[in-house]
């Protein structure tokens, strides 16, 4: 009998007040971890954590869950997890690399891309070298960095909600780590191949030592006609590192797999900052069986693209200015302080993004499945007025 979401999580033991019911999984977005700074300031007179019912459009993530293949493939790998994962890390970075036609040493796994984007941070910046990054944009790098008291360089996006990229180029001159979020979490803009060949050229030339992450977890999502992945580049530049993630389209940010592609070279130095068997056998098992499952892939684009249309045209037509999405999420100009919406959302049943400096009147909305957008929209027409 073909295994469901729920079926699954109930043969584990967890029903749905465990694993489904968990408020604020770990992930990508900092809204996401409990206890955090930034976490408290999102939470910050919204009340408790989530709670049954709401509709979560806050941390980008995709409301459909892994694809079946990965769902059956789970049922099957449960009774090894009394097993160290090694044989399973070997088997998922022979699948990566067969689907993006490079060789496994060319892989770097991790416990989502936030455990790769930490990898470059620790191997790429110093006291001496800092970090180049946008604002905002997906903050953890910069996190990292200051964390470990090493400079960072922030750039505001510009009026467009773009990376400026001529200033980050030339922020970048004595840079350790260049970070390039391409599509951008939370503008949700992206920058087509010529463009991003031209700033990776540029800051070669520049500043040669300069490594440049470039953070594709929202590739699979992208429509723009003019974008193409880095993974070529950083094939054959080892100050190119392309970051990827199964926590989107692929629905497993609650299992905590990612990955890096990168120069046999780079790669060899990224593995002495990773934690040995930092991805459990059930994220790698699902994680394999996604890699492959293009079916899955497009069935997920499809329904994202409908309903962020649907959601883009209920804010248009409410008179909002909305950004260009090439991502699983909208920013909406609210002309306000977006803070009292969030909360009175929040209220009534949705969950929505958290504040994004310097962009104080914007809204990031995560899409949803269509029944929850066409909730979500009722909301939002009521708190908006």
């Amino acid at each position: 009998m073909p295994l469901s979401r729920r079926s699954f999580v109930s043969t584990l033991g967890l029903g749905s007040a465990g694993l489904l019911g968990a408020p604020l999984l770990g992930g990508r977005g900092s809204e996401s971890r409990v206890g955090g700074s930034r976490a408290t300031e999102w939470s910050r007179g919204t009340g408790a954590p989530a709670r049954a019912g709401l509709i979560r459009l806050d941390s980008n993530e995709n409301p459909n869950g892994p694809g079946a293949r990965a769902i059956e493939a789970l049922h099957g790998v449960i009774t090894e997890a009394n097993r160290y994962p090694d044989a399973s890390e070997v088997t998922l970075m022979a699948a990566i690399a067969r689907a993006h036609g490079v060789s496994p040493e060319n892989v770097v796994l991790g416990a989502g891309s936030s455990e790769t984007l930490r990898m470059c941070v620790e191997a790429f910046t110093s006291p001496t070298r800092h970090l180049v990054s946008a604002s905002p944009t997906f903050e953890p790098p910069a996190e990292f960095a200051r964390l470990l008291g090493h400079p960072v360089v922030e750039v505001p996006v510009d009026s467009a909600l773009r990376l400026d990229l001529e200033t980050m180029g030339a922020r970048s001159v004595g840079a350790g780590l260049v970070f390039f979020c391409n599509p951008n979490n939370p503008t949700a803009t992206v920058h087509g191949e010529a463009t991003v060949k031209s700033f990776i050229a540029r800051i070669r030339r520049a500043s040669p030592e300069t490594v440049i992450l470039v953070d594709e977890a929202y590739h699979e999502y992208v429509d723009h006609a003019a974008y193409a992945t880095s993974i070529p580049l950083a094939v054959a530049d080892p100050n190119v590192v392309v970051s990827r993630t199964f926590s989107k389209v692929f629905g497993m940010a609650g299992l905590r797999a990612g990955y890096a592609i990168a120069h046999p070279d780079t790669a060899r130095r990224l593995q002495g900052w990773r934690i040995g068997s930092g991805v459990n056998v059930l994220a790698l098992t699902a994680a394999q069986a996604s890699i492959g499952d293009l079916t899955h892939v497009a069935d997920e684009q499809r329904k994202n693209r409908e309903a962020k249309a649907y959601t883009r045209a209920f804010f248009e037509r409410a008179g909002f200015t909305v950004g260009p999405s090439d991502t699983n999420f909208l920013m909406i100009d609210l002309r306000r302080d977006p803070q009292p919406v969030r909360v009175a959302c929040r209220e009534q049943g949705v969950a929505v993004g958290r504040p994004f400096p310097p962009l104080h009147s914007w809204l990031r909305v995560s899409i949803g499945t269509m029944d929850e957008m066409r909730q979500a929209t009722e909301v939002f027409r009521k708190v908006l007025g």
